[in-house]
C-alpha cells in the first residue's frame, strides 16, 4: 500500500490540533474558576504581571497559561505592547456567563469524561450501561453550566413563543411539569418568567433533585417544587405543560415516557422536546456540531440508555425524523419542529 505523504501530514496536523485541544481543556476550566477570563475581558489589555495581580494568582502560571489561551486564539497578544486582551467574540465565549454562547460549562463535563475512561472502557466490551450518577460529579456542574446559558438566551424570548398557545397560558397560570430537569435551570428561568404558572422539576437521579432544590431556594422562587421520579412514573395528571430538555434521547424507554407524558398532558396540552441539533443521516452530521456531539453521545447518552430497561440509546444525534417517529409512537397526533438554534432542535407534540 502505497503511502500518501499530503494525506498523513493532513492528519497529523489534525492530531496535533486534537492534542492541543485536550490539553487546554484543564487550562478553560482553570481561567473559568480563577476569573482570568472575566478579567481580562472586563479589564482590557493587561500585561500577564497586571493579569495575576488583579486575580491574586501567580504571575508565571498566568504567563504560561495566557500564552496557551492566545496560541489557542481564545484570547489575544500584542506583541508591541507586550498584553493579553479579549475581542467582543472571545469574551461571548469565554468571559460572559451571561452569553447564549457561553462554553465553558462543557469542559467541566468532559474533565469528567477522562475520569471515567475506565467504566467506559469496559462498557464497550460487556454492552452494559453507564448510570448518568454513577459519572464523576464534575458531569452534573458541567451540565448546568453548558446548558444553562443557551436556555436564558433562548427559552423564554424564542423557545416558548415557538409554540403554539403555550406563553398566553402559563402567563395566566398553567401547570407544568420539566422532566430530566437535573440542577432546574431551565424549571428556575422559566419560574421566574410565569409566576402565575407552578412548575414541578422530577429527575430520577437524587443528587441533582437535592441540587435543583437548593439552587430554587437560592433564586429565590416560591412557584416551583422537586422530587424524584422517573419519566414514565412521575405523579400528577393534567398538566398544561410539559418539558423534556436534551434528556429524552437520554431514556431506556423513550416512547414509553412519551406515552406516559400524554396521558398526563390535559387534552389540549403542550410537550415541548429540547434536542441537540442534528440531521437526519450519519453524512448529514459529519461535521464539528456533530463530532462533538457523537462524542458525548458515546460517553454520556448511549450509556446512560442502555443502563435503562429498554435501552433504546437513541443518541444526541437522533434527527428530528426519528424522533418524531418515537414521540408519535408515544401516541402523539400532531408534531413540529417550532424553531431551532445551532445547537439545539425545539420540537413541538400535542396528544
Amino acid at each position: 500500500m502505497e503511502l500518501n505523504e499530503t494525506k498523513l501530514n493532513d492528519l497529523l496536523g489534525k492530531v496535533v490540533t486534537e492534542m492541543g485541544a485536550a490539553a487546554n481543556g484543564p487550562l478553560v476550566t482553570i481561567g473559568d474558576k480563577l476569573g482570568l477570563y472575566k478579567t481580562l475581558s472586563e479589564s482590557g489589555a493587561m500585561s500577564s504581571q497586571q493579569l495575576a495581580d488583579a486575580t491574586n494568582t501567580a504571575e508565571r502560571y498566568i504567563r504560561e497559561w495566557a500564552s496557551a489561551q492566545a496560541a489557542s486564539g481564545y484570547i489575544n497578544y500584542d506583541e508591541n505592547t507586550n498584553t493579553f486582551s479579549m475581542s467582543p467574540e472571545q469574551t461571548m465565549v469565554f468571559g460572559n456567563a451571561k452569553s447564549p454562547v457561553f462554553m465553558t460549562g462543557a469542559f467541566y463535563a468532559i474533565s469528567s469524561l477522562y475520569f471515567d475512561e475506565p467504566k467506559l472502557e469496559k462498557a464497550f466490551k460487556t454492552g452494559d450501561g453507564v448510570s448518568w450518577g454513577d459519572h464523576n460529579t464534575c458531569l452534573f456542574c458541567g451540565t448546568e453550566k453548558f446548558f444553562s446559558p443557551s436556555y436564558e438566551g433562548n427559552l423564554i424570548d424564542n423557545w416558548l413563543p415557538s409554540l403554539d398557545g403555550v406563553v398566553e397560558k402559563l402567563k395566566q397560570g398553567a401547570k407544568v411539569a420539566d422532566i430530566g430537569c437535573g440542577h432546574a435551570a431551565s424549571t428556575i428561568i422559566m419560574a421566574k418568567a410565569f409566576p402565575n404558572s407552578t412548575f414541578v422539576g422530577y429527575d430520577y437521579h437524587e443528587k441533582s433533585i437535592e441540587q435543583a432544590k437548593e439552587r430554587a431556594k437560592n433564586a429565590g422562587v416560591t412557584n416551583t417544587s422537586f422530587a424524584v421520579a422517573k419519566a414514565k412514573d412521575f405523579p400528577g395528571k393534567d398538566y398544561d405543560f410539559i418539558t423534556f430538555f436534551d434528556c429524552l434521547h437520554d431514556m431506556g424507554d423513550p416512547v414509553g415516557a412519551c406515552n406516559y407524558v400524554k396521558k398526563a398532558l390535559k387534552p389540549d396540552g403542550t410537550l415541548m422536546v429540547v434536542e441537540p441539533f442534528a440531521n437526519d443521516s450519519l453524512q448529514e452530521n459529519l461535521n464539528p456540531v456533530g463530532r462533538a456531539f457523537y462524542a458525548f453521545s458515546t460517553l454520556l447518552c448511549v450509556p446512560c440508555s442502555l443502563n435503562q430497561e429498554v435501552g433504546k440509546a437513541l443518541g444526541a444525534q437522533s434527527g428530528e425524523k426519528r424522533l418524531k417517529q418515537t414521540i408519535t409512537a408515544g401516541g402523539f397526533s400532531r408534531f413540529k419542529r417550532a424553531t431551532e438554534t445551532p445547537f439545539n432542535l425545539i420540537l413541538e407534540a400535542r396528544p
